[in-house]
């Protein structure tokens, strides 16, 4: 048998149990409840690689210095803020990989690693920096009625004064957006602590990503009428997801964090499946597919391929994500 038919072959006995997936899929989806949930405070492990291995140690201490922060939560924030670059500089003058304004760093900068110096553009300085003063901030409206750490963030926004005056999160859409972004957000940098929903839009991802099965591979594709249709990895399944209404940053680094991160043992379709080689950073990822069930894949795998079915369980294989419609949204479009 030639390589071309065990191809033809294979692809027809996948394609025909796929279909057994999606029913499958829609099912889970049927009877799926929400448990994840809570407040936003308290110790939460990072997940596998989420943070940068150089900044891994400092946010797992210094996320923990008071009850209002969460690990999770202070990568959260570096990442929305600079994407976890050390030398960020913003258009309002903020600097460093916590981007504090200069006034902000005057009177908040500490000393994070004892070199007798504060440097924001020093992470060693920097990340402590932004945790102490998130737990300033908290302490400041730890009376107002509510959940701490929603507070604390809504400080961070507007002002404690506001919080305090309106006994909680205020009623400005800059900084309720603001809080869900974040408190959202910190789910795609935390270790999943029980089982993780099921993207309610995952099969019709999979069903487009399914009939583009064949088609060649080109890099910086997107499936636009300028790329003649063709795809390269993450703008395979941007586009996935995109048709049923989510949009998810245009890099397979940045989809990482579009949402919770199940364990190997707890894929289901529809998650997006991701490879680096670098096992400790998730800024590395170079690869990512949209997992169908039984230990494969639809990706977009290379230059001279095409859209097919591949395994997932290479040397590679870094993590999955679910994605879900908000996890999404909270991405920043800056990092």
């Amino acid at each position: 048998m030639t390589v071309r038919k065990a191809w033809i072959v294979a692809g027809s006995a996948v394609a025909a149990a796929l279909s057994f997936v999606l029913l499958l899929v829609v099912g889970v989806y049927l009877v799926a409840g929400n448990v994840v949930g809570g407040l936003s405070g308290g110790a939460r492990t990072l997940a596998k690689g989420a943070v940068p291995a150089a900044y891994q140690a400092l946010v797992q201490k210094w996320g923990n210095l008071c009850p209002a922060i969460n690990p999770a939560l202070l990568a959260a924030q570096l990442y929305q803020e600079s994407g976890f670059n050390p030398k960020a500089r913003s258009p309002a003058a903020a600097q460093g990989i916590a981007q504090f304004i200069p006034g902000t760093w005057a009177t908040n900068g500490i000393d994070g690693d004892g070199d007798g110096d504060r440097d924001v553009w020093d992470p060693q300085d920097a990340i402590p920096s932004a945790a102490s003063y998130d737990c300033k901030l908290a302490s400041y409206v730890k009376d107002v009625p509510g959940d701490p750490t929603r507070n604390m963030l809504a400080s961070y926004n507007a002002g404690a004064y506001a919080v305090i005056k309106h006994g909680g999160v205020p009623p400005y859409k800059e900084t309720q957006n603001y809080v869900k972004t974040i408190t959202t957000l910190q789910e795609s940098f935390a270790a999943p602590v029980s089982r993780v929903d099921p993207s309610k839009q995952a099969a019709g991802a999979i069903y487009y990503a399914q009939k583009k099965l064949g088609t060649p591979y080109l890099w910086g594709g997107d499936g636009s009428a300028a790329t003649k249709g063709r795809f390269d990895c993450s703008g395979l399944t941007k586009a996935a997801y995109e048709s049923v209404g989510i949009t998810l940053p245009r890099v397979a680094n940045d989809q990482w964090n579009a949402g919770p991160h199940p364990a190997r043992n707890e894929l289901l379709p529809g998650d997006l499946v991701f490879f680096s080689k670098d096992p400790t950073n998730s800024r590395v990822i170079h690869h990512v597919g949209i997992y169908v069930g039984g230990g494969y894949m639809i990706d977009a795998p290379r230059t001279g391929a095409v859209i097919r079915f591949d395994p997932i369980d290479t040397k590679d294989y870094f993590g999955a994500t679910r994605v879900t419609e908000d996890g999404a949204k909270a991405l920043p479009t800056g990092v």
